[in-house]
Parts: C-alpha cells; sequence; structure tokens
C-alpha cells in the first residue's frame, strides 16, 4: 500500500509506478545524510562529495539520453528527448561553473569509488545498452517499434531518480531556505535544485515516459516496472549510503548507547493490524456450550452483539470525549490532561463488562481462538518486529504489546504467526478455561487508558532503576494510547485519526511529521551521538504515515534483498 491510501489503477504509467512505490520513497526521508542536508549541518566534505556526484549522475544522465535519442521513433519523443538531455547539459555546466567553482571542485577529475553510486549508473548503462535481465535484448530489434521499447527502459531508469528528488526537496525547502541560508554553497545549490526546477524536470520525464509506453505490449509494461521499481530502489539505497562526517541522530539503533536499554511499546489495535479489529468476532471462535456441543449459532447471532456493544461504545466515547475537552485551546499541561481522561474510566470499564455481560467471551474454544489472531498483523509491523527481534542482543531492546481491549491469547497468536513471538510482552486480558473452553471470566490486567499507562511506567520503572533507559511508544488512532505516547521519549501515531489530533490540539499536544521532527532534532541537539536529543513529557507526537517510516527510524534502511518495493524488483 501506499501511504496516501491512494489507487494505483491509472492509465499513466509513471503515475502508477510512483503511487507503488511511495510507501518506500518515504523511507529516503529517513536517510542520515538527507537529514543533515535539511538541516544545515552538512560538512563541507560531505557537501563536496554531494556536488561531485551529482556532476557525475547527470553525465550519466546526458549519455543515457543521447542514446534514448536514436533509439526513439517517434519525431516528437525524439525532440522530448533532445531537450531533456540540453537540460541536463545546462545544469551540469551550472554546477560546474557556480558551486564547484566556489568550493574547488573538478568534477571531471574526480576519482568516484562510492559503490552505491556504481550500482545506479552501471544499471542505467545497462538499461540503455538495451540489457535486460543479462540479455541484450538489441540483437532482436527488427523494428522501430521495438527501438522504442529501448528507449522507455531507459526513460523509466531515469524517472524514479527525478520524481525522488522532487519529493524530498518539496519535503524539505523549508528547512533548507532557513538552515542553509548562512552558507553561500547551500544557497547555489539550492538556485539549481529548487523544488520548482525538479518538480519540472520530473513532469517532463514522467510525460516523455508515457508517450513512450503508448505503444508497448502488456509484457514491456511489465518490465518497465521492473525498472522504474529498481532504479528507485538503487537511488534510495544511494542516499543511505552517503558517508557524513557527524553524528546523525537517525537511525536511532545506532544513536543511542547500547549499554543502555531500549524500550520499544505498542498498541495493538489499528496500530499492529491492517483493520480495526474491536468488533472482530470470526465465527469459528464462538460455540455456545452446551454438553454435547451440537447447538450452532449463525454467523449473524455470533456477530451482532459484538457489533451491537462496540456501537454503542464508540457513540458514548465521542459524547464523553466531546464532555472531557476543554472549551477551547490550552497550552499543553500533562497532569491536566492526566485528570480530564479520568473521565474515560468509567466508560472504558463499562464496554469491558459488557462483554462479560453478553456471555460472547463464553464457550470459545482456545485454538480457534488462536487462529482467529492469526495474520492480523499488518506485513511492515511484521517485518519491523521480526528485524528487532533478531537484532535483540546487539540493540538490548525490550519488547511489550499492550492492549486494553484484548485477549493475550489473540494477541499472542498474531505475533507467533508474524514469527516473532518469543521475544515480546504481551499485556492484555487473560480468559479462564476449562478444558481449553472459555468460562467467560476474565482476568483483567489493563482496563482503561489509566491503567494503560500506569504499566507502561511500571515496566519502565522496575527494569530501570539505577540505569539510563530510552522509550518509544507507537500508538494508532485511539484517545486511549495518548498518555503512553507523550510519556516516551518518543511518541509515534500512525495514520490520522481525527478524533486524536482534536483532542491533542485542544490539549495543547503538537503532531510534527517525524522526518521534520528528525531534522529539528538534528539542528538542535546539544550532544551528537546522544539520544538525550529526544525529551518526554514536551508535548509534541510525531507522525508517520505506516511502519516502514518507523524500521526507518529506528534501524534504518532494510538491507538488501529484503529491501524491496515490489516482488518484482527482486527479479532484477
Amino acid at each position: 500500500m501506499n501511504p496516501l491510501n491512494l489507487s494505483v489503477e491509472t492509465s499513466s504509467p509513471s503515475k502508477k509506478f510512483w503511487l507503488m512505490s511511495q510507501n518506500v520513497a518515504v523511507v529516503a526521508k529517513y536517510a542520515p545524510f538527507v537529514v543533515c542536508l535539511a538541516s544545515g549541518k552538512l560538512d563541507e566534505d560531505a557537501f563536496r562529495l554531494l556536488i561531485a556526484l551529482d556532476a557525475h549522475f547527470l553525465r550519466e544522465f546526458e549519455t543515457a539520453y543521447m542514446k534514448a535519442e536514436e533509439y526513439a521513433d517517434d519525431g516528437d519523443a525524439k525532440v522530448a528527448v533532445s531537450n531533456l538531455r540540453r537540460a541536463v547539459s545546462d545544469k551540469l555546466y551550472r554546477l560546474n561553473n557556480s558551486i564547484a567553482q566556489d568550493l574547488g571542485i573538478y568534477p571531471t577529475q574526480e576519482v568516484l569509488t562510492n559503490p552505491a553510486i556504481m550500482k545506479y549508473t552501471c544499471f542505467l548503462s545497462d538499461i540503455s545498452d538495451g540489457k535486460i535481465n543479462g540479455e541484450n535484448v538489441t540483437d532482436q530489434i527488427v523494428t522501430t517499434s521495438e527501438m522504442t521499447r529501448i528507449a522507455a527502459y531507459t526513460v523509466g531508469a531515469v524517472a524514479p531518480c527525478m520524481r525522488l528528488y522532487a519529493f524530498l526537496s518539496r519535503e524539505f525547502e523549508p528547512f533548507l531556505s532557513l538552515y542553509g541560508s548562512d552558507r553561500p554553497y547551500y544557497k547555489n545549490w539550492m538556485n539549481i535544485y529548487s523544488p520548482l526546477n525538479f518538480e519540472k524536470a520530473a513532469v517532463q520525464i514522467e510525460d516523455l515516459l508515457d508517450k513512450l509506453s503508448v505503444p508497448l505490449t502488456e509484457e514491456d509494461l511489465e518490465v518497465l516496472q521492473k525498472v522504474y521499481l529498481q532504479a528507485m530502489k538503487l537511488a534510495i539505497e544511494f542516499l543511505f549510503l552517503q558517508p557524513i562526517c557527524i553524528p546523525s541522530v537517525v537511525p536511532l539503533s545506532r544513536l543511542r548507547d547500547p549499554k543502555n536499554q531500549l524500550f520499544i511499546f505498542s498498541d495493538f489495535d489499528s496500530t499492529c493490524t491492517s483493520l480495526n479489529t474491536s468488533i472482530l468476532a470470526p465465527k469459528s471462535a464462538y460455540h455456545p456450550v452446551s454438553d454435547n456441543h451440537t447447538n450452532q449459532m449463525s454467523s449473524l447471532e455470533i456477530k451482532d452483539p459484538r457489533v451491537a456493544i462496540s456501537l454503542e461504545y464508540t457513540k458514548d466515547y465521542e459524547k464523553c470525549i466531546e464532555t472531557l475537552l476543554p472549551s477551547e485551546a490550552k497550552t499543553f499541561d500533562l497532569e491536566y490532561i492526566y485528570k480530564s481522561l479520568e473521565h474515560l474510566l468509567e466508560l472504558e470499564k463499562w464496554a469491558n463488562s459488557k462483554d462479560k455481560e453478553s456471555g460472547i467471551l463464553m464457550g470459545m474454544y482456545i485454538n480457534d481462538i488462536q487462529c482467529a489472531g492469526e495474520h492480523l498483523v499488518q506485513d511492515g509491523c511484521a517485518r519491523f518486529f521480526q528485524k528487532v527481534v533478531g537484532q535483540r542482543e546487539q540493540l538490548n531492546v525490550d519488547l511489550h504489546i499492550l492492549s486494553h481491549r484484548w485477549s493475550s491469547d489473540f494477541m499472542r497468536a498474531a505475533f507467533s504467526s508474524a514469527g516473532c513471538l518469543a521475544d515480546f510482552m504481551i499485556h492484555g486480558h487473560e480468559f479462564e478455561y476449562q478444558r481449553s473452553v472459555t468460562r467467560g471470566v476474565i482476568v483483567r490486567r489493563i482496563e482503561s487508558s489509566l491503567e494503560k499507562v500506569q504499566v507502561f511506567k511500571g515496566i519502565l520503572t522496575q527494569n530501570c532503576k539505577d540505569t539510563e533507559f530510552f522509550s518509544v511508544y507507537i500508538g494508532g488512532g485511539t484517545v486511549s494510547d495518548l498518555l503512553c505516547l507523550l510519556e516516551a521519549n518518543v511518541g509515534i501515531v500512525i495514520g490520522s485519526s481525527e478524533v486524536v489530533r482534536k483532542v491533542g490540539k485542544r490539549f495543547g499536544i503538537s503532531f510534527l511529521p517525524l522526518s521534520q521532527g528528525l531534522v529539528e532534532v538534528q539542528r538542535e541537539a546539544e550532544s551528537y551521538g546522544s539520544s538525550s536529543a529526544w525529551k518526554a513529557r514536551t508535548g509534541v507526537l510525531y507522525t508517520v504515515s505506516g511502519w516502514s517510516e518507523i524500521h526507518a527510524f529506528i534501524l534504518g534502511i532494510e538491507p538488501t534483498p529484503d529491501f524491496k518495493i515490489q516482488q518484482e524488483a527482486a527479479d532484477f
């Protein structure tokens, strides 16, 4: 899924490919090089290398466009490719005669051994030479339309770079303008690589790609898609592998002292799951208790009680939220928020009691509960925790899942199917069983948002009495996570819940995209290399579009071959 939840059903190949790769493109915002550049803290040596590499990229683009121009059989397409080639030549001239000379850089003499740029430029050279999957398809060309296919592939290998850099330039332009203003070489660079110029170049090459794609067969379009996605992957890897001479605040796993324990907490519902499971009542999990177990309930009878309870709870919950909110926005005061959220306590306990009174929690087989929980954890969440578990000793990390609505058996099954249960502490309700069938009795570990934050703080206090620690809390779209989010060193909100934002803003809580927060922290950190730059209880929460951003923030880029945009890219 792309982070904006946009459909990839479009007649424009360039738009389709970009939408398919957006979920990974956002990861590029977390490259240490990009964060340092946006913060204005990129050292001059790293900036000099950036200019040299830019010049090398431009020369490779120029060469690729020359080849594409030869292969294009349409007159208009040839003109479009020629215009792009001239634009690249002009940009290279400006780069050489402004920034490069000011910094004493002579890109034509620069020895480039950067493995990331070599991977991309070799890939681009192969594609523009007609080498696809190790096979030289130019030997098979007998018609002019087949020549156009090579031109399309070549443009498809350049287009993702332009779109990615246009995206990043637009995201960080306010920071570059603000923080780079005191450095002349930043100013000159931004004049050449402004968001407007990047967007113009990206649109031009995307229009050309769409034009060249018109005569392609379905098979050709599949190859073009693979070329685009692989080029995007290599462009992002290039950014992550750029050297910098100052400590970066990202990824978190390298920033913090491994001697200090890292705690990662996460909510379950709508955070780890790809859907709201608060009304999930799978038919297979419910069997009425009787001597011979022959009575069977219909799916409607099974589902209706839970749905009715959920709808009633949601309606009362919204009313309660309105009553506890201050009439106008207040300055952030965490103690005031604690007192205000006490009003939710009785409602949250009521919802849990209704589950018991309805009888829907009686007569469930433990095997069916476990089956119902399987495959609920979304892929990005599962991959993240699998990676964390694999590096648990190096990271010195404790993992905890907290829920005030779900049973531990259900959540254990969910993470067991994701392959990382053994290294988790699951905090939820516990059913009492008789012969593997629920008796309708529940041992409630967490019943409200206040009890949830008490468990959160209790875990930290119990494990870190005399040692330093760092905590990350990941929450979804419920107000019940607010206190835990605010108490953590870094509170991360997945998605954009209107209720959470409304409540938060009325209480003086700020919501900042995590990638932008990283730029601020990089800029303001008093001691580079120290995770003390992140402060708890400040009233600032960080937003992300999905788990790929959390992965990049905490662990960095996923190493090849796991770092994939789509499975098709791995075939290249």
